[in-house]
């Protein structure tokens, strides 16, 4: 139940940046290096980098790496914005407890709430549904990989496992992710290594990286848009602020260190992947769409030979398979958050007794996701296709919103220092302005019923899917704010304290 003191709100406005009641999650059960994994686990780098850089060279050729270092740029200002605000107020809640601190509760609860679920949600069925199909690839059974029956059921087996390991506890899902992690970035290591060593392999050039090189503001756009989803999920990490030792240091030092990782990780794939195929048109070109689709499956034969290829393959099983479960993770806890604080039902404040973690909630992301992918599938492989490009746009939408809150909620702290005026300001400023471009810009041209798969009356369905899932999220607050009035009312800056309940 939820119960307040009568003086609540005047300690709260008194001490506005105390540290959050606990919620009965094991603290200090996390340190930097684990943080870090979780962090480079939820972002999938094998899985990004294979299904994403042959779209991102078919418009930018050559370029591909310049557009994944200026991709870079506005993912790596907003994790500064997550660093300050996780330093001011550690709660597992992130987004949703700073938009709502700064903002106020709509805002708090429609895009630093709804809409990062939503988002997680829809990327939590494609990474089921892509970690099944290598699954069974890998086992030897390509046929049972094109069905979709099998794949969707054996994705459906994929969540009930990742939601088993996340319900658990944070050390265990730690250990795995440490497996998972290692064979990812060693088979990204050896693919890349053995392209550069490649007989006729192109020798990387800087000029792969100029900026200014990109034939107008059309590809530029588009290509740098395309590499924000391949950033997107480290800031998962952040949701274990209150199990992470030094809750205000530690979460934001990883965030920054795994955006790095990632960059680092990309642009030697990237390189390595450009100079042994090249940007050509056909054969193993990049500039093949029908290489695009999974640049790593197509070469990896000739780069490593078929019997290393496997490996690569059980890579980018084991991406999607661990971004999965860090999805669950952080989701769990981002709702934990909500009911403690009264803006979703009591039962997502449930912790489990011995484990310690918020197992109501991690059992109700793992349900909700599996019967998503199944009515998805049942209505359409190219419907699932846009819903999984819809999360683009509601990427671009919770970052930008996240980074402004940063500046907003730090306004009156801006000219103290120098240091707080760039690190809380500016950079910030930049990042989330730099978002909402790219929320425009995806918006404008997802409307065009070319843009996917699927259109209804002449309107893209990949537009219909993200705007209309914000749409939805607006009509559900409505709901909900009769129902938890409290929060809706003194969410700003009210303490809500919550009596925690156990299984």
């Amino acid at each position: 139940m939820i119960t307040e003191p009568p003086d609540a709100a005047a300690r709260a406005e008194a001490a506005p940046d105390a540290p959050p009641t606990s919620k009965g999650l094991r603290g200090g059960s996390v340190g930097l290096l684990a943080a870090v994994a979780l962090g480079l686990s939820s972002v999938a780098p094998a899985y990004s980098i294979a299904v994403t850089l042959g779209f991102v060279t078919l418009v930018a050729g050559h370029l591909a790496p310049a557009a994944l270092l200026l991709g870079f740029v506005p993912i790596l200002l907003t994790a500064f914005a997550f660093r300050e605000l996780n330093r001011e107020m550690p709660d597992c809640g992130t987004t949703f407890v700073w938009t709502t601190r700064a903002f106020g509760p709509l805002a708090g609860w429609l895009a630093g709430g709804w809409v990062v679920q939503i988002a997680t949600l829809l990327a939590m069925t494609a990474l089921a549904r892509v970690g099944a199909g290598y699954l069974l690839a890998f086992a030897g059974l390509e046929t049972l990989a094109g069905d979709t029956a099998a794949v969707t059921g054996t994705a459906v087996l994929l969540l009930v496992a990742v939601t088993a390991v996340a319900r658990r506890g944070l050390q265990l899902a730690a250990s795995v992710q440490y497996v998972l992690l290692g064979l990812q970035l060693l088979a990204l290591l050896g693919f890349g290594v053995a392209a550069f060593a490649r007989e006729g392999a192109a020798t990387p050039s800087l000029a792969w990286l100029d900026p200014l090189g990109f034939d107008g503001f059309g590809p530029f756009s588009e290509a740098v848009l395309l590499c924000l989803y391949i950033y997107w999920g480290w800031d998962a990490l952040i949701t274990v602020n209150e199990e992470t030792r030094d809750s205000g240091r530690i979460p934001g030092q990883a965030a920054v260190i795994s955006t790095l990782v990632l960059l680092a990780t990309y642009l030697f794939t990237a390189f390595a992947t450009i100079g042994f195929a090249g940007t050509g048109d056909s054969g193993l070109g990049l500039g093949n769409p029908g290489n695009a689709a999974d640049v790593l499956a197509t070469l990896a034969p000739s780069v490593l030979g078929t019997a290393l290829a496997k490996v690569v393959q059980l890579a980018v099983c084991v991406s999607a398979v661990a971004a999965l479960l860090t999805c669950v993770v952080g989701s769990s806890r981002a709702t934990l958050s909500m009911g403690v604080h009264g803006a979703l039902p009591a039962a997502f404040a449930r912790i489990h007794p011995r484990h310690r973690t918020p197992s109501f909630a991690a059992v109700f992301f793992g349900a909700a996701a599996a019967v998503l992918l199944v009515l998805l599938s049942l209505v359409s492989g190219d419907f699932l296709g846009d819903a999984i490009l819809s999360v683009g746009l509601l990427i671009a939408c919770y970052y930008g919103v996240t980074a402004l809150a940063c500046v907003w909620y730090f306004r009156r702290r801006l000219l103290g220092s120098p240091q707080d005026l760039l690190l809380r300001g500016v950079l910030p400023l930049l990042g989330g302005l730099m978002m909402l471009a790219a929320f425009g810009r995806s918006a404008h041209d997802m409307l065009s019923p070319a843009y996917g798969s699927t259109s209804f009356h002449g309107v893209g369905g990949v537009f219909l899917l993200g705007v209309g899932s914000i749409a939805a999220g607006a009509v559900a607050m409505l709901i909900v704010r009769a129902r938890f009035r409290r929060f809706f009312r003194e969410g700003r800056t009210a303490v809500v304290r919550l009596t925690v309940s156990e299984d």
